[in-house]
């Protein structure tokens, strides 16, 4: 299983929207490509933004948003 879950993930994303604005992550597919993204970004040599329990890139990325280190841009943006 997945630690931190999905929805825990959508969460900390979608936590600075302000009431009655649309979520910047409405489904899981968001959080798998940004997590995804970021993963490759780090295995191409950018460096990890926490120090993780794990060295594997997709972990490290999944640590990284749950932390908010990493921001999701919404297509506005």
């Amino acid at each position: 299983m997945l630690h931190p879950s999905y929805s825990d993930l959508m969460k900390v994303v979608n936590s600075k929207v302000e009431p009655g604005e649309a979520p910047v992550v409405n489904s899981r597919y968001s959080i798998v490509m940004a997590t995804s993204k970021r993963a490759r970004q780090i295995i191409a040599g950018e460096e990890p933004l926490v120090a993780g329990r794990d060295d594997k890139p997709l972990s490290l990325a999944v640590e990284e948003l749950n932390q908010g280190r990493i921001k999701i841009l919404s297509d506005e943006e």
